[in-house]
């Protein structure tokens, strides 16, 4: 197989979301080929000795490695900037997996409070079954993270923009704080994306995503990504994936290679769209609180202008009334539809309070500011009037 020769990193983003990574066949085909094949069959028995010792370049079985997943990653790394990827079949396995597999009984792992509800049930409930330590911290205070360091602490974990309050953290402040103290860093970035940031440049070790958002974007498949140095993949990822399987289809990674061709399109139109939904529902009379990090009144305005190049496709809103008010929004919307999913193509509104964090006790929900008033809204490609009159219309209801 041939490799495209617009694989290089010199290219502008929009130019390595199209090139990056597309291996073509002996048949010269346009679109990146689609390799549905469970394994691989070898001219000799020395070579299939040879591919199984790593000495023979080449692909085994699926489980480990596929043409078209390659592909994937490969475009992912040069969007990136990292220097090795694996692909998982979801968000939850990605991060599970970039979490999990450095890790060992008696080692120590601090996280931001402020997660979506399946990293909690990792941190909180799953790493303390293996004997890992655990300590949550105000994430967007340092002298916590600090504070919370020990000689055995291995990994530090956050969100930024966080789900779904988007607080941003300070990336490079924490970094600086964990590598002070030998520990690793990851970062979530799927509020982000990798069009408005860039974790490993601003001092992250190692960036995950659910491809399953924005990256597909459609609403086709599932997907995620972990992407570090190659040191990172080779010590930690790249048996541990090889013997557990947390392995994503070839279909469902070229659907995402496919997704990635309109990645920046798609994400800058939904951000200049949630920008204007914010801009009008900040001073909407039925709202006590809006939080969107594109705007001056972000409570980290100045960190977004340091670390992000742009705000977020998501809005977070407080309805006054509770929880029986933000029903009466949800239910009044006629575009915008109710689903806990986010980045796709339509609008989509979810009440987090009893979705993606009902687990949490109220307290603590109402510690991390989501009140049984608080909507997020990921917008969508609709036009922005559209979708402003949708919202403001069912804002009527509440």
């Amino acid at each position: 197989m041939s490799k495209s020769p617009a694989s290089a990193t010199q290219y502008r983003p929009e130019t390595r979301l199209v090139h990056s990574g597309t291996l073509r066949s002996q048949y010269g085909e346009t679109s990146e080929a689609l390799f549905l094949t469970q394994g691989y069959v070898y001219d000799t028995a020395e070579q299939c000795e040879a591919r199984f010792k790593g000495e023979d370049p080449g692909f085994i079985y699926s489980r480990y490695s596929n043409p078209t997943i390659s592909m994937f990653e490969r475009r992912m790394i040069e969007l990136e900037g990292a220097e090795a990827a694996r692909s998982a079949a979801t968000g939850m396995a990605a991060v599970t997996t970039a979490i999990l597999a450095p890790l060992k009984a008696g080692d120590h792992v601090v996280a931001s409070r402020a997660l979506f509800g399946s990293c909690l049930y990792v941190i909180q409930d799953l790493l303390p079954r293996y004997g890992i330590e655990t300590t949550l911290v105000d994430g967007s205070d340092l002298d916590q993270w600090q504070r919370a360091l020990k000689p055995n602490t291995k990994t530090f974990f956050l969100e930024s923009p966080t789900n779904p309050t988007l607080d941003v953290l300070d990336i490079p402040g924490i970094a600086e704080i964990a590598h002070g103290g030998g520990a690793r860093l990851v970062v979530d970035n799927v509020f982000a994306t990798p069009i408005w940031q860039s974790p490993l440049a601003l001092g992250a070790d190692v960036v995950v995503y659910s491809a399953t958002k924005h990256i597909d974007g459609q609403g086709r498949c599932l997907g995620g990504i972990i992407l570090s140095s190659e040191a990172f993949v080779a010590e930690h990822l790249h048996n541990f994936m090889r013997q557990t399987g947390p392995s994503i289809s070839p279909f469902n990674a070229w659907v995402l290679l496919k997704g990635l061709e309109t990645l920046a399109v798609r994400v800058r139109a939904q951000t200049e769209s949630a920008a204007r939904v914010a801009d009008v529902l900040a001073s909407h009379p039925k709202i006590s609180r809006l939080v969107y990090p594109g705007r001056a009144d972000h409570p980290q305005a100045a960190l977004v202008k340091k670390q992000m190049r742009g705000g977020s496709t998501l809005v977070g809103f407080e309805v006054k009334g509770g929880k029986a008010a933000a029903f009466r929004v949800l239910n009044a919307l006629k575009l915008a539809r109710i689903s806990n999913n986010l980045g796709d193509a339509k609008s989509l509104v979810t009440h987090p309070a009893t979705t993606t964090h009902q687990r949490l006790k109220p307290e603590d929900r109402a510690a991390l500011g989501i009140s049984e008033g608080f909507i997020r809204f990921s917008a969508g490609l609709e036009h922005a009037d559209d979708l402003i009159e949708d919202l403001t219309a069912a804002l009527e209801k509440a």
